[in-house]
């Protein structure tokens, strides 16, 4: 295969999975915040910092606009992780690889591309019409990766598409953890109540998980093994890292390179970092750091993926 035809195959997934991520965000935090009663501290601030490249000037002044955020966040073309940018760029990229990927999936992503470009933010961004607009864009990226898992033929370009999925889901799972484990200084503690978690778990589809799986009321270190450890959520760290080891796996089948096994040492080494990790040893003086390293590792990882398969730095 091709260098940029693996290189295409591998953002448009990536982008596709960082939108996804977005709306679940989005919709999270549109419906909690109708409620402020009771999320009185919520605000726009964790999806502004993760989706935008806002200093933190403008994040105080957008952070209780939603009408402001949202456009924010879906439809400005300034800000490159918006909605109408990472969809514009997964359609490039689909574009280019058309004889590489079905028609179904091509044709979704334009179907997609098109309803974000159509998008009239003074009829569907505000009041009412908004959480549908969310919701149908939401259901848009479900859909996206039903067709792909069901229309894909299991080659070498499928584990391409794979290995930018899982890592941008990855980086995404550690991102929305730290913003919410910084709210608390990482002090786990000082417990909270299962409310300070429902903003994090709903963004990352796992807080129905959450109340059939924990039972106790450690609800800071329920929290943390979740996102981190649980092996049953298809969003936790460990559970995208094993995916992400079966892919490059597949990846490199007929690839015994030094480089690529050098690239296998170095997943394993942060695949085994998590799945020998002592949980009972995260506390506030060490997870802030185990977040952040662990983050680290996996952009390098990807970086130097770029840099063998696909021949750019």
């Amino acid at each position: 295969m091709l260098s940029r035809i693996a290189d295409s195959l591998f953002w448009l997934n990536r982008y596709m999975e960082r939108s996804d991520g977005l709306l679940r965000g989005i919709k999270t935090h549109y419906i909690l915040l109708l409620d402020k009663g009771v999320n009185q501290n919520l605000s726009w601030q964790p999806i502004l910092q993760i989706f935008s490249n806002c200093s933190d000037a403008e994040i105080l002044a957008l952070q209780d606009n939603t009408e402001a955020a949202l456009h924010k966040l879906l439809l400005d073309v300034t800000n490159p992780n918006s909605l109408k940018v990472m969809v514009g760029r997964a359609r490039e990229n689909a574009r280019g690889v058309q004889d590489h990927i079905t028609k179904e999936v091509w044709e979704h992503v334009n179907q997609m591309y098109h309803s974000v470009n159509n998008l009239s933010p003074d009829l569907q961004l505000k009041g009412f019409e908004a959480i549908a607009t969310i919701e149908s864009l939401e259901q848009g990226c479900i859909l996206y990766n039903g067709v792909a898992d069901t229309t894909m033929p299991r080659g070498l370009g499928w584990s391409f598409m794979n290995l930018g999925r899982y890592i941008e889901r990855c980086v995404l799972t550690i991102e929305m953890s730290n913003k919410y484990f910084t709210a608390i200084d990482y002090n786990l503690g000082d417990e909270k109540d299962i409310l300070q978690w429902r903003p994090l778990l709903l963004s990352l589809s796992g807080y129905e998980l959450h109340l059939k799986s924990y039972r106790s009321t450690s609800h800071n270190h329920n929290a943390l093994h979740q996102v981190l450890f649980n092996e049953n959520f298809t969003r936790s760290v460990l559970y995208t890292l094993k995916r992400l080891d079966k892919y490059f796996t597949h990846a490199i089948k007929n690839n015994d390179a030094n480089e690529t096994e050098a690239l296998r040492k170095q997943l394993g080494r942060l695949l085994s970092k998590i799945q020998y990790a002592d949980f009972d040893s995260l506390n506030q003086a060490t997870l802030q750091e185990f977040l952040f390293d662990t983050r680290e590792e996996l952009v390098t990882f990807g970086k130097q993926l770029a840099q063998q398969f696909f021949s750019y730095a």
